[in-house]
Formats: structure tokens, C-alpha cells, sequence
């Protein structure tokens, strides 16, 4: 069998070397072809040249350049175009990925699994950010389609007929972690303990976590616009609760005046619950907005392959599909 390993890069430069001897210290003594497929996501260090050079010492490695950062997820998605393996690893370049896994994952792949996943324990990760995950997962999962667990990344093992799956998702806002459970097939999971950090320093900041919480929140499913629903007809019932109230307030005691800070304090409360409906809305419909421009998910502009993968271009136009049909 043929092993690919897709690794995305963000200004790793001051690890990749030490990566790829690693790697090829722990896929050296298994029985099986390997490559090695690099995505350099618009670096701004010396990650492209790293890449020419580790290209030019092994035939076995490919590398794909993109022509700015277009994100994690363009990357892999690159990757898995242009793996030509029966399995394909994804790892990150950092080596928080331990490579020494590989051979545990291919011994679970040959037991008929699809997908092999890696997940790491919260070892070595601060109390407060383990606190918020946990219970980011555990509200997250209440909401979603799918089931997303927490320590479960995109270190993992698919093979061909998982990748396949992947690659005929045409979405444009692509969420993997949901993408990979959305796929189904047959999965099994194994602990490993969290590693740190060989070198460089993490791309993810506070910002870029809680956006990405968002999308896994908004990719899989659309209940929080049933939220609204539910929020509107509540507020109408206790509006309609408390009319009542006034009127039967006024026949018992006569009309008095209500005051100003409950009204000032109803109109601002409502006004905000207004504004997070509105941009909750908004949310979906630039969603709908982006999948319609067909915008391809990347572009590269240098690759040592043979035949870059081509960019993801949406589904065609059904209009124009019907048109060339008739």
C-alpha cells in the first residue's frame, strides 16, 4: 500500500526540517511507500524555501505554495487533492502531532478501519482554556448535527474511500472537524499524551479560537435560527403576561404611571436581543453569500507536482447545468 501524509505550514520554518527527519526516522522501518505532501499556506518566513529544498534531496516529497494565506482549512483540503495514497495521514508540522503514532494508526487501518483518529489529552494546557473547551464542546454538541469530542483534531487516518468522500463536499466554508464526522464510515479512536511544541510559536490567539468556535457552531446546523423563533414567541407571551397584569392593575388600583428605568431597561434589553438575531441571521446569509460566488478555496502558485490540484471551484450554476442539458 501507498501511505500520503499531508502536512498544512504557516511560517514553520524553524521546524520543518526537524519534522521531516522525524517523520522519516518513524516511517523508515515500516513496510510501506510513503509521500510526503506539503502545503505552504502563504508563509511569510522561509517555509517556501525549506520546501525547495526538502523537494529537491527526496523524491518522495511534494509541495504546494499558495499565492497568500487562505487558512488551515484550504490547506488541507489541498493536501487531500493531491495525495495519491490508499491512506492518508494528516498531521500538523510542529510535531505536537507525534509521528511515532503512524505506525499505530496504519496497524488500526489494516483492522478495516476508514478513519483512524489520533486524540490528545489536555496534558500541559491551562486550567481555564481546558475549562472552556470542555464546555464549549459539551454545549456545541447539544446544537450540532453531528458529534464533535473534544481533543479530537485533524491528526488522523482516512483512507482512500474517506478521502474520496471528503473531496466531493463542494462547500466552500468548510469546518473538517465536522466534515470528518459528517462522513461517517468506519472510525476508531486512541488516546495519545499532548505534546508540546518543537519550535516557532502557536498561529492560534484567543480571536481565531472563539471565530472557529463559531463556524463549528453555524456549519452543522441552523437551530439557533429556531432560537429565534422561540425567543420571539416567548418575549410575545410575557409581553401579552404583563399587559394583562397592567390592565388588571389599573381596574383593582387605578392607573398609575410606570416607570421609566423598567421601560429604558425593557427597550434596551430587547434592542440587544434584536441586534444578536440580526447578526445571527447575518451570519448564515454571508454564508449563503460566499457558496454563491464559487470563489475557488485557493490558488497556488508554485508546485514541484507534476499537475498542482486544480482550486475547488463550487458546484456548477444549476441554470447553466440545465441549459447545456437541453
Amino acid at each position: 500500500m501507498k501511505l500520503s501524509l499531508v502536512v498544512p505550514c504557516y511560517n514553520e520554518e524553524a521546524v520543518l526540517s526537524r519534522f521531516d527527519e522525524t517523520v522519516r526516522a518513524a516511517l523508515g522501518g515500516l513496510a510501506v511507500e510513503y509521500e510526503l505532501c506539503y502545503v505552504d499556506d502563504g508563509s511569510a518566513d522561509g517555509t517556501l524555501p525549506r520546501l525547495r529544498s526538502l523537494a529537491q534531496q527526496h523524491h518522495d516529497t511534494t509541495y504546494l505554495s499558495f499565492s497568500r494565506n487562505f487558512g488551515k482549512e484550504p490547506a488541507i483540503l489541498a493536501g487531500l487533492r493531491a495525495a495519491t495514497g490508499d491512506a492518508v495521514i494528516i498531521m500538523d508540522a510542529d510535531l505536537q502531532h507525534p509521528p511515532q503514532l503512524i505506525e499505530k494508526m496504519l496497524d488500526l487501518y489494516q483492522l478495516g478501519h476508514d478513519q483512524v483518529i489520533a486524540k490528545r489529552s489536555r496534558h500541559g494546557d491551562r486550567r481555564l482554556r481546558s475549562a472552556l473547551s470542555r464546555l464549549y464542546y459539551r454545549a456545541v454538541n447539544t446544537w450540532v448535527d453531528v458529534e464533535l469530542t473534544d481533543g479530537v483534531g485533524d491528526f488522523r487516518l482516512l483512507s482512500r474511500k474517506a478521502v474520496d468522500a471528503l473531496l466531493s463536499l463542494p462547500e466552500y466554508n468548510r469546518f473538517s472537524k465536522g466534515l470528518f464526522s459528517w462522513i461517517g464510515f468506519d472510525t476508531v479512536t486512541f488516546d495519545y499524551r499532548n505534546a508540546a511544541r518543537e519550535a516557532g510559536e502557536t498561529k492560534w490567539r484567543f480571536g481565531s479560537l472563539v471565530n472557529y468556535g463559531i463556524d463549528g457552531m453555524l456549519s452543522f446546523n441552523c437551530r439557533p435560527l429556531r432560537l429565534a423563533i422561540y425567543a420571539g414567541l416567548g418575549l410575545a407571551s410575557l409581553a401579552t403576561l404583563y399587559t394583562l397584569w397592567i390592565i388588571g392593575a389599573a381596574v383593582v388600583g387605578g392607573v398609575t404611571a410606570p416607570g421609566y428605568v423598567t421601560l429604558v431597561a425593557i427597550i434596551v434589553g430587547l434592542g440587544g436581543l434584536q441586534m444578536v438575531m440580526l447578526g445571527l441571521i447575518g451570519e448564515y446569509i454571508g454564508r449563503i453569500y460566499y457558496e454563491t460566488k464559487r470563489r475557488p478555496h485557493f490558488l497556488v502558485k508554485e508546485s514541484n507536482a507534476d499537475r498542482a490540484p486544480a482550486p475547488a471551484a463550487g458546484p456548477p450554476d444549476p441554470a447553466t447545468a440545465t441549459s447545456q442539458a437541453g
